[in-house]
């Protein structure tokens, strides 16, 4: 019995022992060492250390080489490649971390107002129509199972590109009283049905029973452009229709050059607008391509220059990008960038591509007093810390319109098609 009682007194004192070795501060910058560290050619990367712990390159490459004094440990980045640095107490290894120095990237930021026009892949259907017939009013879209959201992409084996591709179609098959094969493509996959066109008691047409669109526009802002490439990407959210509320699978687009108007001033429940209109020439400056969670992307046929910052910046991952002070570009009048003082609330070191990894609040006397915050248009504004491109603002918070969401940088890259991860080639022996 006294037994157990000693072994329960020995097992909490060890385990208070242990908790409280948790919470000793060098154990703690221990702990906080990650397994991993990725940084870019030419930058540095600074962490507490443990005093007793001394930290050595694991290899004799030139990737990176270290600085250390008894509080911290300072990395630099020389050469695209991979490393590991060890840590050792007392000579004996007790942690390996590998280190991974991408080749230097960097991208132009953008802030321009930009128009934009997405050509759906087929026709999407918005809306049922009830066509008055003598038997009284049917839908013949509904009839033949079409949903709002659904795309038509065939009719009688014809390929459908524009609403004008439809009308010769549906007349002809209501004349002769027959059906119309119809491929409609809907998320969950496509399918065939056939639709019968009705005639309107008072109008001789024949009709679908459908309200039909075959492209969508609006304004947003440039994040970013590739200089090598022309890749550019914007927005920072995906783009979906006014009716369905679904995102637009986009066949083609264009974007052209937009000039500011006016601003609706957001206030609490109600966000705010920037009113935009297409610039007069309505030339078009570069292609849509892809449609997709984290913005719209394509390449850029001709130069679009921000005036503030046209030169191209180093960018942070997300697990590099910090609670603190940073800045947007984004045009709040004609066709002029500024840049606005902005403050990252919060931010989430994501190692898989996801579109909220911010929250920003507009801190600029300037740029509150003008719009009240964040609002639409202003998406896919860049934000800029420590002089580097770390995302784009997203959405806006309803009931707070000074505060919204941002993406990381990294996974709008990505989505352009533009690989920062790309290995270094072998160096011939």
């Amino acid at each position: 019995m006294k037994l157990d009682i000693i072994r329960k007194i020995i097992g909490g004192i060890l385990l208070v022992s242990l908790i409280s070795v948790l919470f000793f501060k060098p154990i703690q910058d221990y702990l906080d060492i990650p397994k991993t560290i990725t940084v870019f050619e030419g930058q540095d990367y600074t962490f507490q250390k443990a005093a007793p712990v001394s930290a050595t390159v694991g290899s004799h490459n030139s990737t990176i080489t270290l600085a250390q004094d008894q509080k911290s440990v300072s990395l630099q980045a020389k050469e695209n490649g991979q490393n590991e640095m060890l840590l050792e107490f007392a000579g004996i290894p007790i942690k390996k971390v590998d280190v991974q120095v991408l080749k230097d990237f960097r991208v132009t930021p953008g802030g321009q107002s930009i128009g934009v026009k997405l050509n759906t892949v087929g026709v999407l259907v918005v809306g049922h129509h009830l066509v008055s017939t003598e038997d009284g009013k049917k839908s013949p879209g509904e009839l033949a199972g079409i949903k709002i959201g659904d795309i038509i992409t065939e009719i009688n084996g014809n390929k459908i590109e524009k609403m004008t591709d439809v009308a010769p179609f549906v007349q002809n098959a209501g004349q002769n009283s027959e059906a119309l094969d119809m491929v409609i493509s809907r998320e969950s996959g496509k399918f065939t049905t056939k639709l019968t066109p009705l005639k309107d008691k008072g109008e001789k047409s024949y009709k679908l029973g459908l309200y039909i669109r075959d492209s969508a526009a609006g304004i947003g802002t440039m994040t970013f452009v590739d200089p090598k490439s022309k890749k550019y990407g914007a927005l920072g959210h995906v783009i979906s229709d006014m009716d369905t509320k679904k995102p637009i699978v986009v066949e083609d687009g264009q974007i052209v050059r937009s000039t500011v108007t006016s601003i609706e001033k957001g206030s609490n429940g109600d966000p705010g607008e920037k009113l935009a209109r297409f610039s007069s020439d309505r030339e078009i400056v570069g292609n849509i391509t892809k449609n997709s969670p984290f913005g719209i992307f394509g390449v850029l046929h001709k130069e679009l220059r921000n005036g503030v910052l046209d030169k191209p910046l180093p960018i942070a991952l997300s697990h590099q990008v910090k609670e603190g002070p940073a800045k947007i570009l984004t045009v709040v009048n004609d066709d002029k960038v500024e840049e606005f003082n902005i403050e990252i609330v919060s931010t989430i070191p994501q190692k898989f591509p996801a579109t909220k990894g911010m929250v920003i609040k507009v801190v600029d006397p300037k740029l509150l007093d003008k719009t009240g915050g964040i609002v639409q248009g202003m998406s896919g504004s860049p934000i800029i810390q420590d002089g580097k491109l770390i995302g784009a603002v997203t959405h806006v918070f309803v009931n707070d319109p000074t505060s919204g969401y941002g993406v990381h940088i990294e996974w709008m890259l990505n989505e352009a098609g533009i690989n920062i991860y790309e290995k270094p080639k072998e160096k011939a022996s």
